[in-house]
């Protein structure tokens, strides 16, 4: 398991992926698998089922992790 040398609250420039140089901030971090949950990057859909009878059903957007190594940190300078 890898240190995660980025802390909740930092800004973050994703360097790989679907989402490649969109920036954001870090809003939590998995320590055990290595992930970060970044505002605004790599939506996904959530399918909800409805639960009830009268309860309709929905498809919720929502932010998904990301792998630590695929961000870099971008200064506060620049």
């Amino acid at each position: 398991m890898q240190k995660i040398k980025l802390k909740i609250g930092d800004n973050v420039k994703v360097i790989s992926g679907s989402d490649k140089n969109k920036t954001g901030e870090i809003i939590k971090i998995y320590h055990q698998n290595g992930k970060i949950l970044i505002k605004g990057i790599n939506f996904k859909f959530k399918h909800i089922k409805p639960t009830k009878e009268n309860e309709i059903g929905e498809i919720k957007q929502i932010e998904a992790p990301i792998h630590h190594s695929n961000v870099q940190l971008i200064s506060k300078e620049s």
